[in-house]
């Protein structure tokens, strides 16, 4: 029924598309063969106009045709557009050519240097002209509307066409899938049709709902964050870093959260510094105050509990409890991690956290005004929540949750440092953060995982990695990790990512692996483990063997093929995900919307420029300038030079 229905609608839309002549260019390679019946299609750009873009290099010959024909008599008679001129014309770029429809054995001839050109032919005028490509600038995946699924601009037949056509093949990137839902189902499918078509007779699309987790971290919009705090709890505050830069005590604040011209204001919150090596003092240095009116301010990472002293439904921002506010150290291009997190959401991980901007301001009582801190980025916390939220994906949301880092988490040494959140300011390189009333049990099931990873013979490793993991996920994760030159990380430096075991059992569990912390990112490299070269590393000896997990799996041919496989696609033009003009594309999307607030009253961070950390052993790397070192290029070239 649903097949009859689809192909019903289809036939409906393609009686309401006028049908459009198709062109083919036919020659030697890249344009199909001298078999009349090989050429390959033109892009047909409206009004007679068509396109082709292909990489040329050295002498190649070519004519187009109005249709396609194994018998060369009636191609040459019927189909044919070509000189007029005896033997081969020569043409080059920059010029218009005038054809003809032509009944001989003539051709065009052209000389490329191994670039990219493309090939425009006008059906009207019978001219043609060759040039140098220059990848269009693509629209702003922001500011594309649900129902224009083609991405054109417009909501029109179509659209519904186009629908169709994901539907029957199903075959689409992350932004046209998202366009697609007009609904907000989650879905793509029949009643989406039903929905787009009455839009075009004149019917409203249904508004989003947007609620708890998809209200705070609504990407289209950036919400502000204003947290206000007493003097003698700002000074306690400051205090306890002057005595531990790692404390994680709270002091007492205030925060309003403004989304969409929505506040919710919510008393008595918690409020405490967080980061690791980036752990700063937000105000002044060492043993001095507030200065009342006449702040130092610096930037600091902030975690807020909205339930640290109240446990009420009032102490929550749409059941929301906890904010992590990062500000963007060590990237000057304030981008990196968004793009990360969204990569891995594009890519189907769905254990990476939910990540946009917003702004802050903090309101020391008694100041004539707010200090702005300028942009930050809203990180989701993995904890409890988090798990609950994806308890259906998890399959269970009451096990044990591992923080993993101090570059000593490698999986390796069973007699390493495990511990257990006990609310002290120690540092541990594994730190049970749920259940932690269990912690003999949790660390005897994390005990038992890591003789595993280590001990089991081949064979056995194999049947029990896929018994205890969604080996495809974990592929997917780490290809991504690597895709963005993620080398701050469990394989190279035992660091930065939390696992969760969904049962509680010794043995009888999922495990999974939740990527974590991802501003090292996108070209900012360093020597650090067997890396030197975060672009141009070897993605197939990403890591230091001693910490076995991922090398493990890759033994096997089979993994790995899935491991290069889903690589390969991340840096696949048209899909959407990592390939230079997409990322771009998103990159100056989220660079625009924010360049008007970068300014602050921090005096940091007040610009946003195209390069990696100053401490980057690879300074020359960009992300939205093209040429051999833009780091996209440098990272497929690395993938899609993988056997």
């Amino acid at each position: 029924m649903k097949k009859y229905y689809v192909m019903t609608m289809m036939a409906l839309v393609l009686a309401l598309v006028p049908a459009r002549a198709a062109i083919y260019m036919v020659g030697n390679a890249p344009f199909g063969d001298w078999n009349p019946g090989h050429g390959v299609e033109m892009s047909d750009q409206g009004n007679g106009i068509y396109s082709l873009t292909a990489t040329v290099s050295g002498t190649v010959w070519f004519v187009f045709a109005d249709g396609q024909s194994s018998d060369w008599n009636e191609f040459n008679a019927n189909y044919r557009y070509g000189p007029s001129n005896n033997g081969s014309q020569e043409v080059t770029t920059g010029n218009e050519y005038t054809t003809q429809k032509s009944n001989n054995n003539h051709s065009y001839k052209f000389t490329g240097n191994g670039q990219d050109y493309t090939f425009t032919f006008n059906q009207n005028r019978l001219t043609f002209s060759i040039k140098e490509h220059e990848e269009p600038a693509l629209p702003d995946p922001f500011a594309l509307r649900t129902g224009d699924v083609n991405g054109d601009g417009e909501v029109n037949v179509s659209d519904i066409n186009m629908l169709i056509n994901i539907m029957m093949s199903g075959i689409a990137d992350y932004d046209m899938s998202r366009r697609s839902d007009v609904n907000y189902d989650g879905e793509v499918n029949i009643s989406d049709i039903n929905v787009l078509i009455n839009h075009i007779l004149g019917m409203p699309l249904p508004e989003p709902v947007k609620e708890g987790y998809d209200y705070v971290w609504d990407s289209q919009s950036i919400p502000e964050v204003h947290i206000s705090v007493s003097l003698a709890e700002w000074n306690r505050l400051l205090s306890l870093y002057d005595a531990n830069a790692y404390t994680t005590q709270y002091v007492m604040s205030r925060l309003s959260f403004v989304q969409d011209g929505e506040t919710t204001v919510v008393d008595s919150v918690g409020l405490r510094l967080k980061g690791n090596t980036s752990r700063r003092r937000p105000e002044g240095w060492t043993g001095q105050m507030h200065q009342r009116n006449n702040a130092d301010w610096h930037h600091a990472h902030f975690g807020v509990n909205l339930r640290k002293w109240v446990d009420d439904d009032a102490h929550t921002i749409q059941g929301v409890r906890k904010l992590h506010l990062k500000w963007p150290k060590d990237d000057p291009a304030q981008v990196r991690e968004l793009f990360c997190y969204d990569l891995f959401k594009r890519a189907g991980v769905w254990t990476a956290i939910r990540d946009t901007y917003c702004r802050l301001w903090i309101h020391v009582e008694g100041d004539s005004g707010e200090a702005y801190y300028g942009v930050y980025e809203l990180l989701e916390p993995i904890d409890k929540r988090y798990l609950k939220d994806r308890k259906g994906r998890f399959g269970a949301s009451d096990g044990y949750l591992w923080k993993c880092r101090n570059a000593a988490a490698g999986l390796n040494n069973p007699n390493g440092d495990i511990w257990y959140d006990d609310d002290s300011d120690d540092r541990h390189a594994y730190t049970l953060e749920t259940q932690t009333a269990e912690f003999d049990n949790a660390r005897a099931q994390l005990v038992d995982f890591m003789n595993k990873v280590n001990n089991l013979n081949d064979n056995e490793f194999y049947t029990w990695i896929k018994q205890v993991t969604d080996v495809d996920l974990l592929l997917k994760t780490y290809a991504v990790n690597v895709a963005v030159g993620m080398w701050d990380d469990y394989w190279n430096n035992a660091n930065n990512y939390y696992i969760y075991f969904n049962g509680r059992g010794l043995t009888d569990y999922k495990f999974f692996f939740i990527p974590y912390d991802y501003d090292n990112t996108l070209g900012t490299s360093l020597r650090c483990g067997v890396q030197e070269d975060a672009g141009r590393h070897n993605p197939l000896q990403w890591g230091n063997d001693n910490n076995r997990l991922i090398s493990r799996i890759l033994k096997y041919s089979d993994f790995k093929a899935k491991y290069v496989a889903y690589l390969k696609e991340l840096v696949t033009p048209g899909k959407g995900l990592m390939d230079r003009a997409s990322a771009q594309a998103r990159i100056s999307s989220w660079q625009n919307r924010i360049a008007q607030y970068v300014d602050n009253d921090t005096g940091e961070d007040t610009v946003i420029e195209d390069k990696p950390a100053p401490w980057s052993n690879h300074s020359e790397y960009t992300l939205l300038k093209n040429g051999s070192t833009n780091f996209f290029t440098v990272k497929a070239a690395s993938i899609n030079a993988l056997p």
